[in-house]
């Protein structure tokens, strides 16, 4: 060989040699920092064992088992921090996560899921600052934001309960904000609809909007004392056959309450539900079924369900979903199996011959005996055979227990299945009819053992009942058919019940018992029959076998439904055209100052009482019947509102008060 090959092949082998030695100190050193508890260093230095020599299937089991195992330690840790509220420790811990593993979806997930938590808090805050300043509708908006996200955040549920306690009445659009709490008071008898209308919208500073095919003649009549705007709106819309859409913050359409404007004019919302727990095809049922929504797609393999209806439709989807998708009950069985067999067994005397044979002895050539032969037979020739006795004294006792403890856990209403045993084959064999026929075999199993069967219903009192069906079966004889299949003939013993348990409550069942006694005994007539020597002439044995199943079993509540508020599972629905809810027309008067009498609301300007018009408007409540004895500066603060009244001619005046 030439002397350049061999220096080729010299220095590959050293680099290969080379390699190898640092690819194990590579290895070495990764185990050693492991040890140490740094991680990343460790997983650093089995990439360099892996890159010296890539084809060391040691090294990169050690690289991918580390890198697994830092990861899921990792990522536990900072699902607990983010539990325990611990933001910042967790983020550093998800961070650490893709530095190891880049392309970790729970890691990504996780620092999702700090961000949001970070927003979460933010609206949160700001839901704490619109209740101190008594405005519950935006704190509802916000904590709506939080729960739609995170459906398990229990500050903001807490907090959203707070408030509906606080305000269980049904909010204002939060787009009209304050100009629908507006305080008024109305009288018109026989007035055109847009004439008040445009008193409303000089009190309130509304702009109201009219269709085409509204008719603005239309006389309306509407009396309300000490109410809202909003109530106003709601129920001459609701008197006159009418519907409104808030375009803007301060502006409302007026149509008329058809389908086909409905149609029109109505504005559509789509909001997709992400289910936890609950299955995507019960909640679309319930959305049709109360809602009669339309519009409903079911997503079973993300377990969604997208609603497009009116936003007052929308809302209540939302409440309904909450309440439907919970976390199902669930509940840990600790059952105890216990199987119990006694045997015994007593042979106790002398087993004495029952018959004697006696044939002549055959000559040595095996010549068969003749009737000359016969004649000379004696106690010589004459062989006797069954003469044999055997003395039995033998007691056998056995005891034998089968234990199985399994640890079920179970949903409600939902049936598990222990068995303990055996499998013993059957074999079926089936022969095809016609001419040239075959045979097939097919086998199936059969379950001998211990076979239990449980259905727990959890109820919201954390009681648990308890379906159960216990089942113990024995193998007690084989028989083999004529055609050669073998049949097995199965001993059953089996029982069902239904129990109601407390929590931690432990019930025993037995009883299933099998008791079998047998006795047989062979002796010689009348000696055998002596009171006690008769056991010198006879045996007697005596078999007790005695089998008895025990079960134990005591459950354990993981988790039970929770029993929502009472103004969470029952609120308002509007009625069956309209989900729209009525508006609450409740007016709050200001608080008296202590030991100064309440002063009363500002009238609003009027003619003298001769002259009042058929129409009226107070916005105030009822005028007073002299001017206030107090000074402008005692008064509380209002808005200035002032409404001149509108008259109208031809209309005959409203009657004095008495």
């Amino acid at each position: 060989m030439p002397r350049p090959s061999m220096n080729v092949a010299l220095c590959v082998a050293v680099a290969v040699l080379l390699s190898g030695c640092a690819g194990q100190m590579a290895y070495r050193e990764g185990n050693a920092l492991l040890a140490q508890d740094k991680v990343e260093a460790g997983l650093l230095k089995y990439q360099e064992a892996v890159a010296a020599d890539p084809t060391n299937a040691a090294y990169k089991t050690a690289w991918l088992r580390a890198r697994d195992g830092a990861t899921n330690r990792l990522l536990t840790q900072a699902d607990r921090e983010i539990a325990d509220g611990k933001v910042q420790p967790a983020l550093e811990n998800y961070q650490r996560v893709l530095a190891i593993d880049p392309v970790n979806d729970r890691a990504r997930a996780g620092l999702r899921q700090v961000e949001a938590d970070r927003r979460h808090a933010v609206l949160f805050e700001d839901a704490r600052a619109a209740i101190e300043r008594k405005d519950y509708e935006a704190a509802r908006q916000k904590l709506g934001a939080i729960l739609s996200e995170r459906p398990s955040h229990e500050p903001a549920r807490q907090l959203l309960a707070e408030v509906n306690e606080k305000n269980a009445a049904a909010p204002a659009e939060a787009a009209l904000a304050a100009a629908f709490r507006t305080p008024i008071s109305l009288e018109f008898r026989d007035a055109p609809i847009k004439q008040i209308f445009e008193v409303i919208a000089r009190h309130s500073g509304l702009n109201f909007l009219f269709d085409k095919d509204v008719k603005t003649d239309q006389r309306a009549s509407i009396f309300l004392k000490n109410s809202t705007v909003e109530s106003a709106v709601y129920y001459l819309l609701m008197t006159n056959q009418l519907e409104r859409q808030v375009m803007d913050g301060n502006t409302i359409l007026i149509y008329p309450n058809v389908a086909a404007k409905q149609k029109e004019y109505q504005e559509m919302t789509v909001k997709t539900f992400y289910l936890a727990n609950a299955e995507a095809k019960s909640i679309a049922n319930t959305l049709k079924t109360i809602l009669k929504s339309r519009d409903v797609v079911v997503d079973e393999k993300l377990n969604l369900v997208i609603l497009r209806d009116s936003p007052e439709a929308v809302k209540l989807a939302t409440q309904l979903v909450q309440l439907q998708d919970v976390p199902e009950p669930e509940v840990v069985l600790d059952v105890e199996v216990l199987e119990v067999q006694r045997n015994r067994l007593l042979d106790l005397g002398v087993d004495w011959p029952t018959a004697l044979s006696f044939a002549p002895l055959k000559n040595v050539g095996d010549v068969p005996l003749t009737i000359d032969q016969l004649r000379g037979l004696n106690s010589g020739n004459i062989g006797v055979s069954g003469v044999s006795a055997v003395i039995s004294a033998k007691k056998t006792d056995g005891d034998a227990n089968t234990l199985a403890a399994p640890r079920i856990r179970v949903r409600n209403k939902e049936k598990a299945k222990v068995v303990i045993g055996d499998k013993l084959p059957t074999i079926t064999t089936t022969i095809s009819s016609g001419v040239g026929g075959f045979a097939s075999e097919s086998v199936n199993y059969v379950d001998v053992g211990l076979t239990l069967n449980v259905e727990p219903t959890i109820y919201l009192n954390n009681e648990i009942g308890i379906r159960i069906s216990l089942e113990a079966s024995t193998l007690v004889d084989t028989i083999e058919t004529k055609s050669g299949t073998t049949a097995y003939r199965i001993g059953t013993r089996s029982a069902a019940t239904m129990l109601q348990l407390k929590d931690g409550e432990n019930q025993v069942l037995a009883g299933l018992i099998k008791n079998d006694e047998r006795s047989s005994a062979s002796h010689l007539p009348g000696l055998g029959d002596l009171p006690i020597i008769g056991r010198l002439f006879g045996s007697r044995q005596d078999t007790r076998d005695k089998t008895e199943v025990v079960l134990s079993i005591t459950p354990h509540l993981v988790r039970n439904i929770q029993r929502p508020a009472a103004n969470a599972a029952e609120f308002n629905a509007g009625t069956e055209a309209s989900f729209r809810r009525r508006p609450d027309g409740t007016v709050r008067l200001p608080a008296a100052l202590p030991g100064r009498p309440q002063p009363p609301l500002p009238a609003v300007a009027q003619p003298a009482p001769a002259m009042v018009p058929a129409t009226s408007v107070n916005m105030g409540g009822q005028p007073p019947s002299a001017p206030p004895s107090n000074p402008a500066t005692a008064l509380p603060s209002t808005p200035g509102v002032q409404a001149v009244p509108v008259p109208q001619p031809g209309v005959t005046p409203l009657p004095a008060k008495q």
